[in-house]
């Protein structure tokens, strides 16, 4: 009785096998382990909004934890990134006028794209979007945009 308990409980754990527990990456990014991140292009007529982008993407890479920055040289993949729009658009008028805005929400995106150390494209290129209302503004949208660019590279979605 107990040994086919035993056998039972093996065969059972044995399906087991192929899960793991930690970060799980889309496949085609299975060999990818450090990821380089240099500034952002700005292609945008905000100045400076490069920097802010760049390092809260960053910031948002090493919080996931899946993959982890270095320098170029010793990089997998480069995280190369292009702030394409910044945009406001009206989310609340005055009342009686419908021409006058009293709130705005702002927009930014982002093209990017993961090039591997031979040059292959291994995602993208690909738009990652953020937003929030502008009083708080472009550093909330920054990190809105780096949530959802980190999810699509660490996830595959």
């Amino acid at each position: 009785m107990k040994a086919s308990l035993a056998v039972l409980f093996c065969l059972t754990l044995s399906g087991c096998l192929g899960y793991h527990v930690g970060p799980v990456k889309p496949y085609y990014l299975r060999d990818v382990h450090r990821i380089a991140v240099p500034t952002f292009k700005n292609k945008t007529l905000l100045p400076r909004i490069e920097v802010l982008v760049t390092d809260t993407v960053i910031k948002q890479l090493q919080q996931d934890g899946t993959y982890q920055i270095t320098n170029e040289d010793q990089a997998d993949a480069t995280l190369s990134g292009e702030i394409s729009r910044i945009a406001r658009t009206p989310a609340r008028s005055v009342r009686g006028n419908v021409l006058a805005t009293t709130e705005f929400n702002l927009g930014l995106t982002v093209r990017y794209s993961l090039t591997g150390r031979n040059g292959e494209h291994l995602a993208g290129p690909s738009d990652a979007y953020g937003t929030t209302d502008e009083r708080q503004a472009l550093p909330l949208a920054t990190e809105d945009l780096a949530s959802r660019l980190v999810t699509q590279l660490s996830e595959g979605w």
